[in-house]
């Protein structure tokens, strides 16, 4: 009895070691964020210049800065892109089963200032998110978030894995 007792006891700790592992770790592996080589302004211009080249369209900019002055509020700029490609995107809305992940397309490419004034972009894991799904989506998910990174490689700094 003893033994099933300490047995049962370890799972509980082990469970509970692996919950807090996982609570403190799933944000920083499901966001992205890195720092633009370049300022505010010609990041997005780079951005939306790679991203018209490898064919993806911009459908909506939202620059939250400015929605914010709208309620009196002050921001450091940051503006969000949707990011689409429409082969991409049928993919997945042209099957019932994976239109499930609709609410997450377009993909989002965030642009921001912190207050040490750099530039930096975020954006989802979509290739880590895509790997926890079913049918086409992690193929797609996976395909789309090589697209879009090399897109962000025109951005971010010059690196051996960029």
């Amino acid at each position: 009895m003893k033994m099933l007792f300490t047995g049962l006891a370890g799972l509980l700790v082990g469970a509970v070691i692996t919950m807090a592992v996982v609570w403190t770790t799933a944000p920083g592996m499901m966001m992205l964020e890195d720092e633009s080589r370049y300022g505010f302004e010609e990041s997005l211009s780079e951005f939306r210049t790679a991203a018209e080249k490898a064919g993806w369209k911009i459908p909506v900019v939202h620059d939250l800065q400015a929605t914010m002055a709208k309620f009196g509020k002050d921001v450091r700029r940051v503006q969000v892109f949707e990011l689409c490609h429409p082969d991409h995107a049928y993919e997945i809305l042209s099957r019932d089963d994976e239109r499930i992940v609709s609410s997450m397309m377009p993909c989002r490419v965030a642009f921001y200032e912190k207050s040490d004034g750099k530039t930096y972009v975020s954006r989802m894991n979509t290739g880590l998110m895509g790997k926890m799904m079913s049918g086409v989506i992690p193929t797609v998910m996976a395909d789309a978030t090589r697209d879009s990174e090399a897109i962000l490689n025109s951005v971010l700094p010059v690196s051996p894995s960029n």
